[in-house]
């Protein structure tokens, strides 16, 4: 049997065997070079540990030369190529929120978080303690910790909520109807540049446990809360007299509550969004728009405004923030000029790191031109978590990036089964961000452009319709989606995005009607595609399409009543959305 060859360190034993298969020994290649090993594991230079350390029967270093291995000598050397692991460290911090009660409990900053919520809750009447009735569904409760920020990412305050655990809930039982109507994207474009246009003030408002406010119509019982059982009644439950944040009739009971008191300010909802509220004095408007808690209000007469603030503030209880500065995530940044920047900075930010993209290279356009990708093209993602996370995000980006609907369109449409493919087509976009949209002043013109691809999916070859609508020089509405069938033809395909682009712009008009907003010419709609506009102001209905009559008979009609005109527009001298 062949005796063992002794080595400095257990990491260089890795490369060699015992000899009882010398031919396996030769092919085998060594991870670490022998300079490298004495870089990872040195030799111990001290007489004591050279004394422990075992005489090699082969001394590894047989040659004259005088080495610095040999003096004693060792240098610190970098392999960067061996060094790849550490590239994440710097990106770990510590977790801004906890999602442990003791945990939390221990922290002086969230003890007094929970006692606010609680003393909130107590002020409000929001429940009753009872002792549980036999055969009644028991709701759980959980505290939910959270921090929030300023735009800068300074800490605002701490926030402990108390919420419901309604997913225990049994319909018909403690909660019937549930939803929670929000303002559409489009209205908060226009409201936008209507301020602009009349260089109206926009100020912001948010109502403090806004839930709170709505009235249950059902019997709930909820368990007492983590950390504050009465101590005299502990086995008690609570019943909810008051909606609570988790409940499934929350937002329902919030919004009825809301909505139900603004008429008594004079407020009339519109018929065209049913969270965009309108109060006409005289010849002064006072416009307010809710997004579940959050409100922005403007209109043209600032003392009106100020009026119908405090008059909402006797009823619940509101936070003045203001000025309109953020919003859903929307930054919003004054300029010379009456003008208005509104980008997604620190949300873009944010999801950008949440990718580990804070070191990417930019890319000057969202995605590849006359770029195709099959739907089964590359490796199946083990974990589509982050990619199906990622692009939901992006949906929500586009609210102030038109310049990017269509890339995030195309990614949406894998998100069943997505692929390292895919995924590279969402770190483009990633890459691609870093701009928002400008509202400047102008002219009360509603102007749109559409557009559309003939077959261009190459999976199910359906077509995608594209369009932007401006007022005056602002888009407020923008949307690249596929369409639900396949077409024939090109003329198919252009007719139906000049449908889509005009029953926008007929909404956005009865939005106006609602603001008491007069639109002095007719909306004109741009189309490249001679054959569409042709059929778009030709009485003569072709029997080539038959298939498509609904769109015809509602295109003609408005053309025909000039409450519509239409206009070609070559590719080439198409107008852009106002990017900055």
């Amino acid at each position: 049997m062949p005796q063992a060859q002794p080595s400095h360190s257990s990491a260089s034993s890795l490369s060699t065997t015992s000899g009882s298969n010398p031919s396996h020994n030769d092919k085998m290649i060594p991870i670490f070079t022998d300079a490298q090993l004495e870089v990872l594991l040195p030799l111990p230079t001290s007489s004591s540990q050279m004394q422990c350390a075992p005489q090699s029967a082969n001394p590894r270093n047989t040659y004259s030369m005088q080495t610095q291995s040999k003096s004693g000598i060792v240098q610190t050397k970098s392999f960067p190529e061996l060094s790849s692991f550490h590239t994440q460290l710097a990106t770990i911090t510590e977790p801004d929120t906890t999602s442990h009660f003791r945990q939390a409990i221990s922290h002086p900053a969230w003890q007094q978080a929970m006692t606010e919520e609680i003393q909130d809750l107590d002020q409000q009447g929001t429940w009753t303690l009872v002792p549980p009735p036999p055969y009644t569904n028991i709701v759980g409760c959980k505290w939910i910790f959270k921090i929030k920020r300023h735009v800068d990412g300074t800490i605002s305050r701490y926030k402990a909520r108390l919420v419901a655990q309604g997913f225990s809930q049994e319909y018909g039982l403690d909660y019937d109807e549930t939803y929670s109507p929000v303002v559409c994207h489009t209205t908060i474009h226009l409201i936008l540049s209507l301020a602009v246009n009349f260089q109206w003030e926009l100020r912001q408002l948010d109502v403090k446990n806004a839930f709170l406010h709505g009235d249950l119509q059902e019997e709930v019982f909820m368990k007492q809360p983590q950390g504050f059982i009465d101590s005299q009644y502990p086995n008690y439950v609570c019943k909810l007299q008051k909606s609570l944040y988790g409940l499934k009739q929350a937002p329902r009971a919030w919004n009825a509550k809301f909505t139900g008191y603004l008429p008594t300010l004079g407020f009339s909802v519109s018929h065209s969004d049913s969270s965009l509220f309108v109060k006409k004095t005289g010849s002064d408007v006072v416009i307010l728009l809710l997004y579940v808690d959050d409100i922005i209000i403007t209109g043209s007469n600032p003392t009106l405004v100020t009026s119908v603030i405090h008059a909402l503030g006797e009823v619940f209880e509101l936070k003045d923030l203001g000025k309109l500065c953020y919003f859903l995530g929307l930054e919003v940044h004054y300029q010379p000029g009456g003008m208005i920047f509104i980008n997604q900075h620190k949300y873009a930010k944010d999801l950008i790191k949440k990718a580990s993209m804070d070191t990417c290279r930019p890319c000057s356009t969202p995605s590849k031109p006359h770029h195709q990708v099959l739907r089964d093209e590359g490796i199946p993602l083990s974990d589509p978590t982050l990619f199906r996370s990622l692009v939901g995000a992006l949906q929500y980006l586009t609210f102030t990036r038109p310049d990017i609907a269509f890339a995030v369109n195309t990614v949406c449409q894998y998100m069943h089964s997505p692929t390292d493919v895919h995924f590279g087509l969402v770190k483009r976009i990633l890459r691609y961000l870093q701009f928002g949209v400008t509202f400047s002043p102008g002219t009360m013109v509603l102007s749109g452009y559409c557009d559309a691809d003939w077959a261009g999916d190459p999976n199910t070859r359906k077509s995608t319709t594209s369009y932007v609508v401006f007022l005056g020089s602002n888009p407020i509405s923008w949307s690249s989606k596929k369409q639900a069938s396949v077409s024939r033809s090109s003329t198919q395909v252009e007719y139906r995005a000049l449908a889509h682009c005009a029953t926008k712009i007929s909404w956005i008009r009865q939005v106006l009607c609602d603001l008491h907003m007069i639109i002095p010419e007719a909306p004109l709609l741009h189309s490249d595609n001679l054959s569409t506009l042709a059929l778009s102001a030709n009485p003569i209905f072709h029997s080539r399409i038959k298939h498509l009559d609904v769109d015809f008979y509602f295109i003609r009609e408005r053309v025909q009543n000039k409450d519509l005109l239409v206009q070609y527009v070559p590719n080439q001298r198409a107008s852009q959305p106002n990017i900055h």
